[in-house]
């Protein structure tokens, strides 16, 4: 390694992904890159960890002269073995994604992408998670990898607050129509979810998640609104998930111990 700053790039599409190596490109002269991902899709994984069964983290050649290593757990298991067991230290930069599909919202709890950058978060790291709004094998990165460079940029310049992680999403638009970034709130939406219930050839029932994303939010300073209105939308979000507003609320509550002994 030189002087240059360590940056750790990860992902839950899978390190064989069209986003990631687009990441890769856009990022890899900032610094010394270093990529662990997982050896298959792990989307939606949330912050799930392995511990009922062995990781396997094997070295690849799939990005040259940049070191990099297929990792058989979650992406959050990815980080945990990189710092550990790779890097040996703390990356100066930790760079998740490009995702395939959007991470707005409350898609944020669900995500893989997010939960890697958490986790670095989570070990002092300078993270962000980055996802194009475009769910094609085919997408196309160009205008994606260009503002992960350029956050990538800001955050190795300026930092980022203590607990403070970025959740940026980027719309499926040319760079002719995309009209800028916006630092943002998460907008107030959920998946309204149903269970389609359906038999397999033997005569069984199983069932299959459908439902659609509903949002609540009419405000024009969130992330949703960025998004449908052209703009990338820039997130800061914290592991903290203090309700601190709650807390008096909370205390006025009557509630009793009954001391046995």
């Amino acid at each position: 390694m030189t002087d240059k700053p360590l940056i750790l790039i990860t992902n839950d599409d899978g390190i064989t992904a069209p986003g990631i190596r687009a990441l890769v490109e856009a990022v890899k002269d900032l610094g010394d890159i270093v990529v662990v991902a997982p050896d298959s899709p792990q989307s939606a994984m949330g912050h799930a960890v392995t511990i009922s069964k062995p990781l396997r983290l094997v070295r690849t050649n799939l990005y040259g002269d940049i070191p990099s290593y297929q990792c058989s757990g979650t992406p959050a298991d990815c980080v945990k073995l990189a710092v550990d067991k790779v890097l040996h230290r703390k990356p100066d930069l930790l760079l998740s994604g490009i995702n395939h599909g959007s991470n707005s919202s409350i898609n944020i709890l669900y995500s893989g992408t997010m939960s890697a950058a958490m986790e670095g978060a989570i070990e002092g790291i300078t993270a962000a998670g980055f996802s194009l709004c475009d769910f094609s094998i085919d997408a196309d990165f160009t205008l994606a990898g260009k503002i992960a460079r350029s956050v990538a940029q800001n955050m190795l310049a300026n930092g980022l607050p203590k607990g403070v992680l970025l959740n940026v999403n980027i719309p499926k638009l040319t760079e002719e129509t995309f009209k800028g970034t916006k630092v943002c709130r998460q907008a107030l939406a959920k998946w309204e979810e149903e269970f389609d219930e359906r038999q397999d050839p033997n005569g069984k029932n199983y069932y299959w998640l459908t439902g659609k994303f509903v949002n609540f939010d009419k405000g024009n300073d969130t992330d949703e609104w960025a998004l449908a209105n052209g703009y990338a939308s820039i997130v800061p979000v914290q592991f903290d998930l203090t309700a601190h507003n709650a807390i008096g609320l909370i205390n006025q509550w009557n509630i009793e111990h009954e001391n046995k002994h």
